[in-house]
């Protein structure tokens, strides 16, 4: 029984491959095709980073655990509806794109 060895990424590989979905300018299978991943672990990489990111900016001087914790849940929601409003912009600029592709000209 041959088994696999577990690859290991660098923290700038993971960062690389989380803004590229992040930014969303190609789709999830074709940034795992291309760095030969797959979409599960990706999407974990994308949730740690939006976990931690807030963490970034926080004032270390006046916050609580609490309050840093309210912060992030606040920033994750914000990020979230963020994602799900520039996703539905997405997929009706591609139902226009190919309503638009497919309309055949007016007897010309």
């Amino acid at each position: 029984m041959v088994h696999k060895q577990r690859r290991t990424y660098s923290p700038q590989f993971k960062f690389e491959t989380v803004m590229e979905m992040l930014r969303g300018e190609k789709p999830i299978a074709q940034i795992c095709r291309e760095r030969d991943l797959a979409e599960s672990l990706v999407h974990k990489w994308r949730s740690e980073f939006l976990e931690r990111a807030p963490g970034l900016f926080e004032d270390k001087r006046g916050l609580s655990a609490g309050a840093a914790v309210d912060t992030a849940a606040e920033r994750i929601a914000a990020l979230e509806r963020m994602v799900g409003r520039l996703t539905m912009e997405n997929e009706v600029l591609k139902k226009g794109s190919n309503w638009l592709a497919n309309r055949k000209p007016n007897g010309r």
